[in-house]
């Protein structure tokens, strides 16, 4: 065998190697694809950061500092019910419906929101030491991503972290975990910066599932639009819906196993 053909072997089961070792890893962690539903119109200036659904209407917080928001939509065709502006000095992040509240995060201010969905207005307060990114409920608690691979739980009533969990992936933590929602007892997270959803094992951290949404905008969407940031759940009817910043459409789609 000659030294040239000896390298080429050797470099050919290195690849198959490499390669095996992918698909192992597809198969610990299936990836679902999506068939889309129905497309609705999305204001291309909201820069979403959450999405949340309750008696058919979408309540969508907003990003960017003087341009943050929370807002009531129709979302079948996109009018804004309800708009409130945040402060110019707030950076609007993730909401969540909870207890009868409307909870918002903001991003570096280290400040969260209560708002009363009734009247769109805040109630109250609460203070956090890390960086405000997404926010879910799972019926008893409240659970935060601040960007890294830590989600932490809190009390709903009191706001107190009382518990956190490291997201991981393979053996390996998962970053900049964004935008959340509570489906069936998982953890759905936009996965910063990526066309996919996480799903995850709120007892364990493990990433269980991915949701690759690549293909939902054209190209030429693409070019003025932002990540893939926003999801909502009906549990009424299974509907899932997803968006991103500065985004002109609002997708509901079906996840394909």
């Amino acid at each position: 065998m000659t030294a040239k053909y000896a390298a080429a072997l050797i470099f050919t089961v290195l690849i198959s190697g490499c390669i095996g070792e992918v698909a192992v890893d597809e198969k610990v962690i299936p990836v679902y694809g999506y068939r889309v539903v129905a497309v609705h119109p999305h204001d291309p200036g909201a820069f979403t950061q959450g999405l949340a659904y309750q008696d058919g209407l979408l309540y969508e917080g907003t990003g960017l500092y003087g341009r943050s928001s929370l807002r009531e939509t129709v979302p079948q065709t996109g009018e804004v019910v309800r708009y409130r502006a945040l402060p110019t000095h707030l950076f609007g992040e993730g909401i969540v419906l909870s207890e009868g509240r409307l909870v918002q995060l903001t991003w570096r201010s280290g400040v969260g929101l209560v708002w009363d969905p009734d009247d769109l207005t805040v109630v109250a307060t609460f203070f956090y030491a890390t960086e405000g990114w997404g926010i879910t409920s799972d019926g008893d608690r409240l659970i935060m991503s601040d960007g890294t691979s830590k989600l932490r739980f809190l009390d709903p009533e009191t706001f107190m972290v009382t518990g956190e969990v490291e997201v991981l992936a393979g053996g390996e933590p998962l970053p900049w975990l964004n935008e959340l929602e509570y489906i069936d007892g998982l953890i759905y997270a936009n996965v910063w910066k990526t066309d996919r959803i996480a799903v995850i094992s709120p007892e364990t951290g493990e990433v269980v599932a991915w949701i690759d949404l690549s293909g939902l905008l054209t190209e030429e969407e693409r070019e003025r639009a932002d990540v893939l940031n926003g999801i909502a759940h009906d549990p009424e009817t299974g509907r899932l819906f997803v968006t991103g910043k500065l985004w002109p459409k609002l997708f509901e789609i079906e996840v394909v196993k």
